[in-house]
């Protein structure tokens, strides 16, 4: 259409400045993409919401939003969306009720397999509380057995106090004798769920779930050491910076 930017305007009620003015940006956001970016490629599967935390923690007056419209603008990866879980219901039709109320409430534990470069495999006991999300410790050996959850239960039970309830599946290691008659001695409760039923342990298993993700798929570990030593700074970062939903 041959017709004229006056014309245009006049039909349609807009000024012609409109057509004239390119969007700026705000002053900041070249700096502040460069943030997105840098904390982006340190933690590959964190979210925007994550990141805006991250943002915020550091100094930036910045909400969900613009990071949103940046994050998208910049097409940075979205981490993949998890499937909705139901609640947990029994035969009876009764819900489970055992959830954590305060601190040092319930504790619960599980173990996680991984290999070192050289093939051999190396197990992980992480014991968090629930309440706080707090991740306990994460003892890194080539085999763990129930005297070894003993001896980790025994330090955390020195520093930490001793909890209500201790949550675990039927593992050989959490079922063994010697460990259940010491747990009742020290004056805590077991709590183990249901065979076949890890959503049950859902705290412990989410949790796996992130360091999975967010740190044994993207580290290559050349002896038992060096997990040692990465595990435990990661389980530092994850009590001490890393942002968590859940707990705003």
């Amino acid at each position: 259409m041959k017709v004229s930017e006056r014309r245009v305007c006049r039909a349609l009620g807009q000024h012609r400045s409109t057509q004239r003015r390119l969007p700026k940006g705000r002053a900041d956001e070249e700096r502040l993409v460069a943030d997105m970016i840098e904390l982006t490629r340190q933690y590959g599967r964190y979210g925007y919401r994550r990141v805006a935390a991250l943002l915020r923690d550091a100094g930036w007056q910045v909400n969900d939003k613009r990071v949103e419209r940046l994050w998208r603008r910049e097409g940075l990866k979205v981490p993949m969306k998890q499937p909705k879980k139901g609640r947990i219901w029994m035969n009876d039709g009764s819900c489970v009720q055992l959830r954590p109320e305060y601190q040092n409430h319930v504790w619960s534990y599980d173990f996680v397999h991984h290999r070192t470069d050289d093939g051999r495999a190396f197990r992980t006991l992480n014991i968090l509380d629930e309440y706080s999300r707090e991740c306990l410790a994460i003892r890194v050996k080539r085999k763990l057995n129930s005297i070894e959850v003993i001896d980790a239960l025994t330090d955390l039970f020195i520093l930490r106090g001793i909890p209500a309830y201790i949550r675990s599946d039927n593992g050989p290691e959490f079922i063994a004798e010697a460990l259940r008659d010491w747990i009742r001695a020290v004056g805590a409760k077991t709590a183990y769920i249901e065979p076949g039923s890890p959503w049950e342990n859902g705290y412990c298993e989410s949790f796996n779930g992130r360091m999975r993700d967010e740190l044994l798929n993207g580290e290559i570990f050349y002896s038992l050491r060096e997990a040692q030593i990465i595990i435990e700074r990661w389980r530092n970062h994850y009590n001490t910076k890393r942002p968590h939903s859940a707990l705003g």
